[in-house]
């Protein structure tokens, strides 16, 4: 057994080190520690396990509510939409409570704007700028079983 205070080889005595319990060799124990006997819990009383409370959570398929995206042109379609109503980027920013910034940068086509951001600028603008994902045929043609698809199996199906 080591030492927990020093590392060295030794037999280990029990002693609490400012409250903490250790087994330390008899040089550290003498320096730092005081001894304490061990005392040994009785039967009837049963440590949990740390680890037993932590529930295992489910894996969560992200992509299966993913049933909309943005159209293109997106970026233009709300530049379009602002001046359309006669807006400046400053008054959008202020109706929909974002930076002008943010603005700037997604009518430029720099920043994806997000879903939360998407729905407000839809409403303020009355604009769509989300369409149904159109579900992709399923390629079992010309690959192996288990071997997954491929780049050259879309390819194949395209033709």
């Amino acid at each position: 057994m080591q030492c927990e205070l020093c590392g060295r080889d030794c037999d280990g005595r029990p002693a609490a080190v400012e409250g903490v319990r250790m087994m330390l060799c008899p040089d550290c124990l003498r320096q730092h520690g005081t001894s304490v006997k061990e005392t040994f819990e009785s039967p009837d009383v049963v440590q949990k396990p740390v680890l037993g409370g932590i529930k295992k959570h489910r894996v969560k398929d992200v992509y299966k509510d993913m049933d909309k995206e943005l159209v293109s042109g997106w970026n233009d379609l709300i530049k379009s939409a602002r001046k359309k109503k006669g807006l400046s980027r400053d008054e959008l920013g202020f109706r929909i409570g974002e930076r002008t910034v943010t603005i700037g940068k997604i009518e430029n086509g720099d920043l994806r704007p997000s879903d939360k951001i998407v729905k407000k600028l839809e409403k303020e603008l009355d604009i769509t700028l989300v369409e149904e994902v159109k579900s992709v045929s399923n390629v079992s043609a010309g690959f192996q079983s288990g071997s997954g698809l491929t780049l050259g199996d879309f390819i194949k199906e395209e033709k």
